[in-house]
């Protein structure tokens, strides 16, 4: 067990001093006393003229890319924006129920990558704006989760939104790398 640096160990006094017991008996436990945090040194020397801002540390390299992201090539590009591809296999996912749904995406992947398909057409159904709970589109609003966490997720080169002609915005094509 590590213990705490001096900024972990002040967010942590606040932390508990804000929480009221369950119970309506007293706390035994003393607070945790803060140590005083000293003052950081003056700069060495002013600089004249404007200084930029410091810019916020990089983040980390993510060894997962994001699926919409695709990694397809300008080609590829137009045809999906024109509609021009055809799909190979298409993945109607009305009157499922979640789970269902799940286990349709799971099926047809693998029957798409083990005949060598590269275009799939998932029909999932527009989203339906609206306060919480929705009670429609909920396959929708899942199915990034669920392809990102798939087990046939390396397999998929990107997910793109379908052109008019085979669904629009209730359909998406998963373009399987070869």
């Amino acid at each position: 067990m590590r213990r705490l640096d001096a900024d972990e160990a002040e967010l942590w006094a606040r932390v508990t001093a804000s929480i009221r017991p369950l119970s309506r008996e007293k706390a035994e436990e003393p607070p945790i006393e803060l140590e005083a945090r000293a003052a950081p040194p003056p700069s060495a020397a002013k600089v004249k003229g404007r200084v930029p801002p410091a810019r916020p540390a990089p983040a980390p390299p993510t060894s997962r890319r994001t699926l919409s992201e695709g990694g397809l090539d300008g080609h590829w590009e137009r045809r999906l924006r024109s509609g021009d591809v055809r799909p190979e296999r298409v993945l109607d996912l009305h009157g499922h129920n979640l789970d269902g749904a799940w286990t349709a995406i799971d099926d047809g992947l693998e029957r798409a990558i083990a005949a060598g398909e590269r275009v799939v057409l998932l029909i999932t159904g527009h989203a339906r704006p609206g306060e919480p709970p929705v009670q429609r589109g909920k396959i929708r609003a899942a199915v990034y989760d669920w392809l990102s966490a798939s087990r046939h997720a390396g397999a998929i080169a990107a997910v793109k939104g379908a052109h008019k002609r085979h669904g629009g915005g209730g359909s998406l094509y998963l373009i399987l790398r070869r």
